[in-house]
């Protein structure tokens, strides 16, 4: 008996993406518009309602999204253990649902943490299966288009959830909890269609009690795979919390209501230009690309330190989306490229795991020069550190398509 929703299998047509990917897009979709209708405004709520200051949103933000990473590396490795991605993917969205209603309910800055933390527990859980599960049931010459496709819907939720926020904010007059009890419905949403409509692929279960995590199996992860995990880390130092770029946004003269907009500018950016920059990944070079990304975001960084107003700080906003978008989908596929399968998932959860202790310092790092030095410091401090990145990828040009010509 197919479910009543329907079911999404692998579609493993000549230059077709697999039909399972389009639905993990649109799960992914719906919990992001879940999950943006509340961190669009979380930075506002915090420092307006609870009166906290810019170093204490660095640290819940760099808490948090550092946790998402860091479990995704014992959700990959148990996705790899037990030959299942779909049950632990369900159980990390299940968990983010449920707690959207803790945000609402926040009178403290305490339960506001504890709301964060968990909400970014599901989705480190469910991360490194789920892109092992796109890699599965996805043929490897269309990895790049998969993974950017399944990132664009993801971002299209991203910047509908902002949008949903500042109009209920405006039709309520500035009330944050009231907006955040809405934000349960497509949460649950999301939950329901995982469940529902998706189907595993057979293939996926083939490994079930090896341990993947043993000495013998990490050596043999290839050079190439280790050094897109260190480029990775330096990456993320600098691309540290988008909260930022909202507080930036109000800091120049955007007023509180519309702030969130500046999450739908980035998002619309990335959603429009994750699944063509996916399918150029498959046909050029991923060094090149990845530094091209690199490049973009130092712009991003520039353009938001000098920016003198709300205007300014769109720009770069946009620049911020377009780099996102360059390199995320890219970054997937990279590892997919140099990972076995029966690793796959270990392989996504280590990469990840470098990337959480990377945010984590580097949204700390943010708040510490915001409050410290301003504003401009912060994103000038971006900047450097994607020039280590580049650094690293001129002195090896990680990506096995690198042969590959433009």
């Amino acid at each position: 008996m197919k479910p009543l929703f329907i079911t999404f299998c692998s579609d493993h047509r000549p230059g077709r993406i697999p039909s399972g990917v389009w639905a993990l897009g649109f799960v992914s979709l719906l919990m992001d518009v879940s999950s943006e209708m509340i961190h669009s405004l979380l930075p506002l709520f915090m420092v307006t309602t609870l009166g906290t200051g810019a170093i204490a949103v660095g640290i819940v933000e760099g808490l948090a999204e550092s946790i998402a990473l860091i479990v995704k590396v014992f959700s990959g490795a148990l996705s790899d253990y037990l030959g299942r991605r779909k049950p632990l993917a369900l159980f990390g969205y299940a968990l983010s649902a449920l707690t959207k209603p803790l945000f609402a309910m926040s009178s403290s800055l305490g339960l506001v943490v504890i709301a964060r933390l968990l909400d970014r527990v599901g989705k480190g859980v469910r991360g490194a299966p789920r892109d092992a599960l796109v890699a599965d049931i996805t043929p490897p010459p269309l990895r790049g288009a998969a993974f950017g496709l399944r990132q664009s819907l993801d971002t299209v939720g991203a910047f509908l959830g902002p949008v949903l926020a500042v109009a209920l904010m405006l039709l309520w007059a500035d009330d944050f909890r009231a907006v955040f009890w809405v934000a349960v419905v497509p949460g649950l949403m999301a939950v329901a269609l995982l469940q529902f409509g998706v189907q595993e692929p057979e293939s996926s279960k083939v490994h079930k009690g090896i341990n993947p995590i043993t000495a013998k199996n990490l050596a043999s992860l290839s050079r190439a795979y280790w050094w897109v995990v260190g480029i990775g880390a330096v990456f993320t130092l600098a691309r540290f919390s988008e909260a930022f770029l909202v507080l930036r946004a109000q800091q120049v003269g955007m007023s509180i209501a519309f702030a969130p907009l500046v999450m739908v500018a980035m998002n619309l950016v990335y959603a429009t230009t994750a699944y063509p920059f996916g399918r150029l990944a498959d046909h050029v070079s991923h060094g090149k690309l990845l530094g091209f990304g690199l490049l973009v975001l130092i712009a991003a960084d520039g353009v938001l330190a000098a920016a003198g107003n709300w205007g300014i700080a769109v720009v770069g906003v946009g620049l911020w989306g377009m780099h996102m978008g360059i390199t995320q989908g890219l970054l997937a596929a990279m590892i997919a490229e140099h990972a076995p399968a029966d690793l796959r998932g270990t392989a996504y959860g280590i990469f990840n795991l470098a990337c959480g202790v990377a945010m984590l310092v580097a949204s700390v790092l943010a708040g510490l020069l915001w409050d410290q030095l301003g504003p401009s410091s912060t994103f000038w401090a971006g900047a450097v550190f994607c020039l280590l990145a580049i650094g690293g990828l001129v002195l090896y040009p990680v990506g096995g398509t690198d042969s590959r010509t433009a």
